[in-house]
């Protein structure tokens, strides 16, 4: 997505007091998504007509990032996804009359056009994920983040998904506003030996594993005139309008980079479910007691020691002993079995450690 608020977040200086932590508006539900294994090899495309997706579900339709509170969007989107010893593979499908795009440099700010966005957290603690973007012409960003923007994480875009697999097929014309235009899908293989690198115990997913995952589409306001596209101008700005945001598991937030937002894949070879594990409930009021650290501090200089003053009216099944300094705080409560301790801390990490 549109960079904006992240750009804030970029140009905190090592050691500056975090800033505030806007509060998603929304009930925490992610979507989930059971990923099996890949019954054939893939011959890759961009095409999702062919016997190696026949086993894949589809997800749900993309929603407003900001969920049921905005418009449905215009245009549908969708995904598959499998897996086997060596990939995750990816592919969408979006419905589309206006196929554009321009950027042709790997690792440009492909947000600037219409693109597929993608989101993994392997291991759920919010910290060292990946993103990875990519255009209708196949151009890709892909990008590492040891912490969110918020949390004073910087973006390294030196570093590359070694071994990528990309393909997109336009059924349409790219760049042509006269065509018969339908949309455009795409196929992407990312490979485990580089994904694993930020995911528990630095190993690919196992059957059963469950990874944190979320996918994005920004699509801008075009204007067509002399058999091109350029993006339509605000009057009142003189900038382009704001882009839509449409994605898999809605935020609550304009903002792509709240992990604990995002939704689950679960690894799977064969019939099964995916449920929520109860421990996700109280980490889920954990990241809610950080975001009331995070403005507490801004407002008092200070972290909170008393839950009492975080609460507000919220109901909450947590009780969690608060350990806090001058500049940070750490927070911990058990898992429904009673063997971990849950953890986070002020720059949102959230780990679990066994009891002894």
């Amino acid at each position: 997505m549109k960079l904006g608020v992240s750009d804030v977040f970029q140009g905190l200086k090592w050691g500056a007091p975090l800033p505030g932590v806007p509060e998603p508006a929304i009930e925490f539900g992610p979507r989930h998504y059971i990923c099996q294994r890949a019954q054939h090899p893939c011959l890759m495309d961009g095409r999702l007509e062919k016997p190696f997706w026949e086993s894949a579900p589809w997800s749900e339709e993309f929603t407003d990032i900001e969920g049921d509170v905005r418009p449905k969007p215009t245009k549908k989107t969708r995904f598959k996804m499998l897996w086997d010893d060596l990939n995750l593979y990816i592919g969408a499908e979006l419905e589309e009359d206006e196929i554009w795009a321009t950027l042709t440099e790997r690792d440009s700010i492909i947000c600037d056009d219409n693109n597929f966005e993608i989101f993994i957290d392997p291991d759920g603690d919010t910290h060292n994920y990946y993103e990875l973007e990519i255009n209708a012409l196949n151009t890709i960003w892909d990008l590492l983040l040891p912490k969110p923007y918020r949390d004073g994480g910087p973006r390294i875009n030196a570093w590359d998904i070694r071994g990528i697999q990309t393909a997109v097929h336009t059924d349409g014309a790219l760049n042509k506003p006269d065509a018969g235009n339908r949309g455009w899908s795409l196929e992407i293989a990312l490979p485990w030996k580089v994904l694993r690198e930020c995911a528990r115990d630095g190993r690919p997913p196992k059957t059963g594993d469950v990874w944190r995952i979320n996918f994005s589409r920004v699509k801008w306001r075009l204007n067509k005139g002399n058999g091109t596209y350029t993006k339509a101008i605000d009057p009142n700005t003189g900038e382009p309008y704001p882009e839509y945001n449409w994605v898999w598991s809605p935020m609550g937030i304009i903002n792509m980079h709240y992990p604990e937002l995002w939704g689950y894949l679960l690894f799977a070879d064969g019939p099964t479910e995916s449920v929520m594990h109860p421990d996700e409930l109280i980490k889920w009021e954990l990241r809610k007691l950080y975001y009331r650290q995070r403005n507490y501090y801004v407002g008092h200089g200070r972290f909170c020691s008393d839950f009492e003053l975080l609460t507000g009216e919220d109901d909450w099944r947590i009780n969690p002993q608060i350990e806090v300094t001058t500049s940070l705080f750490q927070a911990h409560v058990i898992s429904q079995d009673g063997k971990y301790s849950i953890n986070i801390r002020e720059d949102g990490r959230v780990w679990e450690e066994y009891r002894r």
